[in-house]
């Protein structure tokens, strides 16, 4: 009887263990975060980042990334300047009020890790790869973008760099 029952409830251990679902570690970005661009003159930074992040190193296929960037606190250190790049010219920031990116794969590679998704700015989706690093709860990511394929100040494309490095940095808890 005793050994009846065990293999009862090892059948049903084994049973219910087939339907846990292992989710990501979320986690929510803390303050101290950084997004940087330069691309020459311009350059600055953006604040307004939210999104949701899920991640786990064990689990990358089951991690995503879902960010937003406010496009209205752009920061060039100088007033005229923000203006401008919040301007129909540059990001057309009532049009356009949200960078956006979403990720649609995430695997390891030998430096890190990329995350594959879809960047949305000015409009224009185009996917993307963001090679980044994980430790010490911090994302750090650093990768450089062309502002002409994203339809930004095409009518000035030598004005400044077309391309921009951004660096971001985002410190993360659970």
């Amino acid at each position: 009887m005793k050994r009846s029952i065990y293999l009862i409830a090892a059948v049903i251990i084994m049973f219910a263990s087939a339907f846990t679902v292992i989710k990501s570690q979320n986690w929510n970005v803390a303050e101290g975060y950084s997004i940087k661009f330069d691309g020459g003159d311009p350059s600055g930074e953006f604040s307004g980042l939210k999104g949701t992040i899920s991640f786990d190193p064990a689990d990358l296929a089951a991690s995503k990334f879902d960010a937003t960037i406010d496009v209205a606190t752009i920061n060039t250190g100088n007033g005229m300047k923000n203006t401008h790049a919040k301007s129909e010219k540059w990001f057309d920031a009532d049009k356009y009020p949200v960078i956006k990116f979403t990720s649609t794969e995430i695997t390891k590679t030998a430096a890190g890790y990329d995350a594959k998704g879809i960047l949305e700015m000015h409009g224009v989706q185009k996917e993307v790869v963001m090679p980044f690093t994980f430790a010490n709860n911090t994302f750090t990511s650093s990768f450089s973008i062309n502002r002409l394929d994203y339809n930004i100040n095409t009518a000035e494309p030598a004005h400044g760099s077309a391309t921009f490095k951004v660096d971001i940095s985002v410190p993360v808890t659970k």
